[in-house]
This record gives structure tokens, C-alpha cells and sequence, in this order.
């Protein structure tokens, strides 16, 4: 029988592959119940080409991890595949998540190779959560990362998020609307991402509105009357110059002005906006409305708002779809989930390697931390440096980084400060992770991609932004290659 599944709450502990769960029978039937492994996840490349990523689903995944419990359902639904032990299920009707977890947090810029969430614990549970793990950071990240190239071109103009029609499914949107608001946006016209995160809803009409009655003017009259304190008009139904901008101004003239509003601002969703909008802000600033905003939408992105604006569009605002909710230039965030450590019962950690002709798919074994270096004068981030978990960078002395690849690129930098990167979000099972509020995500994310050098924040060719392994990860990375060969 099919459950019926609120959309508020859903058991999301069979959203798995399907192979995680037959690995932890094997797990199980092989002896490794209690094996302690150490997993990260990490990103190859930046999506579009881009020079950094911005992290985000970190929320969402702390929800998963909390709520990890097996039904009867889900129990009967297993048993009726045949191929899994007795005992093993036995042992999952009892399942409780003991893993320790790290995470970079939420609106932090970050860097391929970089392990941005790493879960310690049995392997059995460890291996098992891989996919949300990847499902919650990837969508949500893949997200931020482009609305904050589409807020960069915007170049200080308000961007909204528009995506929710044609978003991959309602959790798309949700979740897409959560991670736009990030990455910049300054809110959504998704009603339950407001509703259930915070991010401000916003929106005014559809073509539909102004169709429906007999003429342009008495759309926009009756929506004047509704909403004369946040009137904005969408002027593109049939002329902008001819009929759109000219019924604005009247009914801005004869319903708002007389009541003490002024205009909110009137939308342009067709045409040649840049055009448009040049001649629409010349009309209204001659009709006395100079403070009226004009908001431009239709099927836009980074490069098509950057053109506009060096082409002397006069646009305020932008309402942003189906490119930001889908990232549709890019529309994978390719980040992946490996092992990098066993840990035996004496304590001692063993590093595991993954190897691969492709040398962008070799891994850095071992239990590691990430560290970004601060230029105290500048406040501009120097390099990222992973080291061993153990290891301590010290901001008073210098400090050497080099390429992890052509290691004779060296740079001793002074002057700095050193910051650990990630948080533990559990302890043994146990949530540490305090919840912060959106608003303070979006702000720490704007902050912190401020610390980034231009260079590095450009659309095309940006620079490598450097993200070195410290001497001892390297020899022990270098070390397990050497004893690998074949």
C-alpha cells in the first residue's frame, strides 16, 4: 500500500542508493559492523568555469541525520528482496546514528578537493548517508553558486529569485528558494520557502491580471486601489512605450499620488529591455516619478544582466527563473563521497587512497582539516591548506604553502591568520549544530566572498585560487601512491 506523505515531513531515510544498504549487509556479514571509517566529501570543478563555489544544505542535511530511523515498512519492504541477512535487519530496526560529522558552513565560498563535510563512524552508517549527504550539499550549493554570479553581475541591483515553475520538482523550488537567498537573492516568489525558511516572498501580477479586465488602465487602477502602498505594474502585456508606461503614469497620477504613495515601480518581462528600459525611465522621470524602479525579467542570467547594464540599461531590479533555479548553463554540481581513513580499535588511523589514470580523481587520504589563510593587512584570503586533523597551522610564525602538484611553487607568508573552516554538526550521534537564522547565512556569504580577490571572483578565466596540502598530508598522500604502484 502506498504512504500517504505530508509534504512538511517525510521519512527521508530510504531516499538511498540502493547499493549503500547491500554494502551494509556485506558490512555486516563480513565482520566491519563496528568499523570505524572516515569519509569527505569533496568537488572537482567549479560549475561554469567559475573560480569558487559557495557552500550551502548544510541545514538540510542536519535535518536528515537527525531524524535517521528505519520503519517496519521500510523493514518488510527490504525482507521482500530476499537477498538481505535476518540479523541485518534485526540490526536496523534498532538503527541509531552514532556518526561524528564536519562541515564547511553554510555561505562560505569554497574550493575543489576541499573536504567539505567529512563523517566519521561505523562504516555501515557512514556509508549509508553518502547520498543524501551529496543530494543535500550538491543541489543546494550548485544553487547559491550561481545566484551569486547573477547577484555579482547585478552589481548592487536588488535579484529576485522566479524560478519556482520550472524548478525539478516542489523540493526544487523549496530548497532551490533557500539556497538562492544564500547566494544573494533578496527573496523568492516561492510563498512556502517563506513560510518555512524566512526568505521574503515576493511578487505583484501576471499578464493574466491585466488580460482579464477590459482594458490595460483598469488592471492597473484596480490593482493601484488594492495595493497603493507597493504598486507595481508588469507593463509588457501589449505595448510598453505606447500603452504600458502611459496607463502606469495615469493611475500612478490619479490613485496614488492623491492618497500620499508614490510607485513601488512598474516590470518589464519582453523585448528589448535595455531599450525599453532607457525610454520607460525617461518617461517616468519626466512624469515626476524618478523614484520609481524598474524591475526586468524574461529568461535572464549572469551574462545576459552584465550586457544590459554595459549596454546602459536603466534596470533596478531583476527578476531571475528558470537559469538560477535549474543553474541550466551547469546544471550538476559534481561534488563526491569517499573513503580516507579506517580507524582500528587501538585508535590508530590508517589512510586509504583511491587511485585512478585520471589524476583528477585520485583522493588525499587520511583524517584532514582545512584552514584558510587571512592577510591581516588586507583581509583578503591568501590560500586554503589542508593538513593532517592533528596538525595546528601558528598565524605568528611564517608559514610556507606550495603547489600540491608542482611542489617547487613555494610562497612563505607573514603576517596572517589562520581559521579552521569547518564545525562538528555531531558528536557521537548527538547534534551540536545551532541553527542560524537566514538572514545571517545570506550576510556571512556576502562577507566572505568579499575576502576574495577580484581575480578570483571574475566570470571568465578567474584565477587558480590556491588550495595547498601541508608537507606532512603530502608526504603521507605521496607515500601511499609510491607503495601503490603498479
Amino acid at each position: 500500500m502506498a504512504q500517504n506523505l505530508s509534504n512538511d515531513h517525510i521519512n527521508l531515510t530510504m531516499l538511498t542508493d540502493f547499493y549503500e544498504i547491500t554494502m551494509a549487509n556485506g558490512y555486516f556479514a563480513n565482520g566491519f559492523k563496528d568499523t570505524i571509517g572516515y569519509f569527505d566529501m569533496f568537488f572537482r570543478k567549479v560549475p561554469d568555469g567559475g573560480g569558487f563555489a559557495i557552500m550551502a544544505g548544510v541545514e538540510q542535511l542536519v535535518n536528515y541525520l537527525s531524524e535517521l530511523s528505519f520503519t517496519q515498512e521500510d523493514i518488510d519492504y527490504l525482507r521482500s528482496k530476499h537477498i538481505f541477512r535476518e540479523e541485518f535487519l534485526d540490526y536496523l530496526k534498532n538503527f541509531k546514528f552514532t556518526c561524528d560529522v564536519w562541515a564547511v558552513p553554510e555561505g562560505t565560498p569554497i574550493f575543489p578537493g576541499e573536504p567539505i563535510v567529512t563523517v566519521r563512524g561505523p562504516v555501515i552508517q557512514a556509508q549509508f548517508v553518502e547520498t543524501m549527504v551529496l543530494l543535500s550539499i550538491n543541489h543546494q550549493s550548485l544553487i547559491a553558486t550561481k545566484t551569486n554570479r547573477i547577484v555579482r553581475a547585478a552589481d548592487g541591483r536588488a535579484v529576485m529569485e522566479f524560478g519556482s515553475r520550472r524548478a525539478q520538482g516542489f523540493d526544487g523550488a523549496i530548497y532551490g528558494a533557500r539556497a538562492a537567498y544564500i547566494g544573494g537573492c533578496i527573496g523568492t516568489a516561492c510563498t512556502i520557502s517563506d513560510r518555512r525558511f524566512g526568505v521574503p516572498a515576493l511578487g505583484t501580477m501576471a499578464h493574466s491580471w491585466v488580460q482579464l479586465f477590459d482594458s490595460e488602465y483598469e488592471a492597473f487602477k484596480a490593482y493601484a486601489e488594492e495595493y497603493p502602498h507597493n504598486c507595481t505594474l508588469l507593463v509588457d502585456t501589449y505595448n510598453v512605450l505606447k500603452s504600458g508606461v502611459p496607463n502606469a503614469i495615469r493611475v500612478f497620477n490619479e490613485v496614488l499620488v492623491p492618497q500620499g504613495f508614490r510607485p513601488a515601480g512598474i516590470r518589464i518581462d519582453s523585448g528589448d529591455i535595455t531599450y525599453l528600459s532607457r525610454k520607460a525611465r525617461k518617461m517616468l522621470d519626466d512624469a515626476g516619478f524618478e523614484d520609481c524602479k524598474i524591475c526586468a525579467s524574461n529568461s535572464l542570467d549572469e551574462y545576459i544582466i552584465r550586457d544590459m547594464l554595459m549596454q546602459g540599461a536603466k534596470v533596478d531590479s531583476f527578476g531571475v527563473g528558470e537559469r538560477l533555479i535549474t543553474s541550466s548553463s551547469e546544471p550538476v554540481f559534481g561534488g563526491v563521497y569517499k573513503l580516507a581513513a579506517v580507524e582500528k580499535p587501538d585508535g590508530t588511523i590508517v589512510p586509504k587512497i583511491k587511485i585512478s589514470e585520471n589524476v583528477a580523481k585520485i583522493t588525499t587520504p587520511c583524517f584532514k582539516e582545512v584552514w584558510r589563510i587571512f592577510d591581516r593587512e588586507t583581509d583578503k584570503a591568501i590560500a586554503d591548506v589542508i593538513t593532517l586533523n592533528d596538525e595546528v597551522i601558528d598565524d605568528e610564525k611564517p608559514y610556507t604553502i606550495f603547489d600540491p602538484n608542482h611542489t617547487w611553487k613555494r610562497k612563505t607568508v607573514e603576517n596572517f591568520r589562520a581559521v579552521r573552516l569547518r564545525t562538528q554538526l555531531f558528536k557521537n550521534g548527538e547534534c551540536l549544530y545551532q541553527p542560524r537564522a537566514l538572514s545571517a547565512i545570506r550576510a556571512h556569504c556576502l562577507a566572505q566572498v568579499d575576502t576574495l580577490w577580484e581575480e578570483v571572483t571574475r566570470f571568465e578565466n578567474p584565477h587558480s585560487y590556491y588550495v595547498d596540502l601541508s608537507q606532512k598530508l603530502w608526504d603521507e598522500k605521496n607515500r601511499l601512491l609510491s607503495e601503490n604502484q603498479y
